[in-house]
């Protein structure tokens, strides 16, 4: 950055003076006062974009733009991201006549939140080029600028600056470069700004570096500075706390901390929920949520809506998010692209495509994970012409998809059949966009080409990728192996799966099965000696089943829950009503090595099937009943649900780990391939 350049303000080519803006001007009129157009401009510009214009012709006709804090005031406008129109910020800018250090600060601001960081560092450095002298007020957002670009020079000369005017004492200059050093790693550096005439630094700069030291994973220094060194601590003490262990995966540290606050805000709530959110833990997500509701002193805003969104997509609990839905509504909370996103993303996962599609069309301003949401709820559903007819519409509008479009493309592709439409989808990623495909993208199309029972191609997919094959790829080979019967291959992908994922108990169903399948019982038997002589235990499957607002959790085995004994009698009559129809259990599913008699029992006692029985005991005859598991359905409930749903007159939806599972009239959507 150069800071030597005395370029004075009298002979800049882009900024016109007010006299040479049109050789009609009129001398200016000032029928409004200064403090009434900054009212206006105040209150009634900032969300509507024909009211901004109309107040800017005024200030252009009564010669107010003249005064630097009516233009600045006017940029502030134009550069709220509200409008989405930077560009045109940076037109009126140009015709601000030697502006000052606050339309130059609006301006920087306007930049780091358009996105446009790099552009905010290149302000500042024509602002000083043209002599324009910075104060307390544009460092902060300079530095935010750095760390969000890494622009660990020019934040170097920035900080350099701030010493050379003497702002270093400020707190909030003080907190921006901590945050900014700690982004780069240079915790030392940050700690040097808070400890250096540390009367100086105030709760929020210590706050700021037990977030750096909690980003840069140094858990211990942070929990050493709030425990023993804060000489004071507010709610954004114990927030940072809670949200540094909470991204650190020290969700147990989190919540003891967050059962420890005195006080807590939005923040907190949302650190707790949205943590357990990214650690997996939907339902003890919802349950904070839950209590957070019953305090009634934080009303829920937009970011923690969109982490219990998360939540409930993830456990299907529908009522309680179309609760959410409706709270959003009720409080008239604009639905951007974020919250746009987590609800078409929720109603998707819990089988309400028609609800999906109805945000989806309501959404003014869609994101590209906007419309990857609703390509890939469409997809998981098998929807593959819609998902396809989404993602094409997509390009229309001129957004460029990213690997994630892509993956749900191809996964829709595969779903559908489409398998001359999804090559052609993989090859335009690298031919159109410049796109190297990554390993999940090889496994969309081994899977697309071994649901079609092309599986000689499949394995030339792996043969010839240019990055290492990764278990996944080979599972989506294994999977169709079983499907299409082909034993030589199956075993041949099995054992290199095996051999990859050696823990995973899930590879050693699927390869037991082939060989069950195919009556070879003395492979089973080696199958299941192998995995009890590796030591591998098998994940209990668990079911959730969202009535009335409330998940219900169910696990074979496990009788913790209070009706357990009424949805055994239920799941009796169910599987004798079954029976006298041609049900049959399948007891090659069952890897232990066991009695006959005892694999019907713990068949007839899968997770799925008490879940669907307190269902039935719990809702209406005719109601939909949507059943999350953590596993891949086996075959034997996959039989024994398509027949409940033709015998008991019920849709039953069910998501496994694999996909989604429309049960209708004895049929299932995924035509029992999964």
């Amino acid at each position: 950055m150069n800071t030597t350049t005395t370029t004075t303000t009298t002979n800049l080519p882009h900024h016109i003076k007010p006299q040479e803006a049109s050789p009609e001007t009129k001398p200016p009129t000032f029928k409004l006062s200064q403090k009434k157009i900054l009212e206006i401009l105040n209150t009634k510009c900032t969300t509507s974009v024909q009211n901004l214009k109309q107040a800017h012709g005024v200030v252009l006709r009564s010669g107010h733009f003249q005064d630097h804090y009516v233009a600045g005031t006017i940029l502030k406008c134009y550069a709220s991201p509200h409008f989405n129109n930077f560009g045109f910020a940076l037109k009126v800018f140009d015709n601000v006549w030697r502006p000052n250090v606050f339309v130059w600060n609006i301006m920087i601001k306007g930049c780091v939140e358009n996105n446009e960081a790099l552009e905010a560092i290149s302000f500042y450095s024509k602002m000083v080029d043209m002599n324009s002298r910075p104060n307390k007020f544009t460092y902060p957002m300079l530095f935010k600028a750095c760390r969000l670009v890494q622009a660990v020079e020019e934040g170097l000369q920035i900080h350099a600056h701030v010493v050379k005017q003497q702002l270093s004492e400020d707190g909030h200059i003080r907190s921006a470069g901590i945050q900014m050093y700690a982004s780069f790693g240079l915790v030392e550096e940050a700690r040097r700004i808070l400890l250096d005439d540390a009367a100086s630094s105030d709760v929020v700069c210590w706050n700021a570096m037990i977030d750096g030291y909690m980003k840069c994973g140094d858990v211990e220094a942070a929990k050493e500075l709030f425990d023993k060194h804060m000489p004071s601590k507010n709610v954004g003490s114990w927030n940072a706390m809670v949200s540094g262990f909470a991204k650190c995966g020290r969700l147990k540290d989190a919540r003891a901390v967050f059962d420890e606050m005195i006080e807590r805000d939005e923040i907190s709530w949302s650190a707790m929920i949205d943590g357990y959110v990214q650690g997996g833990y939907h339902k003890e997500a919802l349950e904070v949520f839950n209590e957070m509701q019953k305090e009634k002193i934080v009303s829920p805003r937009k970011f923690v809506l969109s982490s219990v969104l998360a939540a409930c997509a993830n456990v299907g609990a529908l009522d309680q998010g179309k609760w959410v839905h409706g709270y959003i509504k009720k409080n008239s909370i604009q639905v951007d692209a974020v919250l746009g996103t987590a609800l078409v993303d929720m109603y998707a996962k819990c089988g309400r495509l028609d609800m999906a599609w109805e945000v989806f069309e309501n959404v003014k301003r869609r994101e590209v994970s906007t419309w990857n949401a609703m390509i890939g709820g469409l997809a998981m559903h098998g929807r593959a012409d819609d998902a396809l007819d989404i993602f094409f519409k997509m390009q229309g509008n001129n957004l460029e998809p990213n690997g994630i479009t892509f993956l749900n493309a191809l996964s829709a592709c595969a779903h559908g059949g489409f398998v001359d439409e999804g090559l052609t989808i993989f090859s335009s990623m690298k031919e159109m966009y410049g796109m190297e495909a990554e390993v999940e993208h090889y496994g969309c199309v081994v899977d697309m080409f071994g649901r079609a029972g092309l599986l000689e191609e499949a394995e030339q997919v792996i043969n010839s990728m240019p990055i290492e094959p990764s278990a996944a790829v080979y599972g989506a080979l294994l999977g169709a192996c079983r499907i299409h019967g082909n034993v030589e291959m199956g075993e041949r992908v099995g054992r290199i799966l095996l051999e990859l994922e050696p823990q995973n108990s899930g590879r050693y169903a699927l390869l037991s099965n082939i060989y069950a399948e195919a009556g070879m019982w003395d492979d089973v038997a080696e199958v299941r000696k192998l995995m009890k002589e590796r030591g591998v235990k098998t994940i209990p499957g668990i079911s959730m089943v969202d009535i009335g607002g409330k998940v219900h959790e169910f696990k074979m085995g496990d009788g913790s829950h209070p009706h357990m004994k009424e949805v055994y009698l239920m799941l009796e009559k169910i599987i004798e009503k079954l029976e006298t129809e041609g049900y049959s259990p399948n007891t090659s599913q069952v890897l232990f090595d066991i009695a006959e008699e005892e694999k019907e029992t713990a068949l007839r006692y899968h997770s799925e099937k008490l879940a669907i029985a307190f269902g039935v005991l719990n809702t209406k005859p005719g109601t939909t009943i949507r059943v999350v598991k953590n596993l891949r359905i086996c075959e034997d409930c996959h039989s024994a649900i398509k027949l409940f749903s033709q015998l008991y007159n019920r849709d039953v939806i069910v998501r496994d780990r694999m996909r989604y599972h429309h049960f209708r009239n004895g049929r299932c959507s995924c035509k029992d391939f999964w």
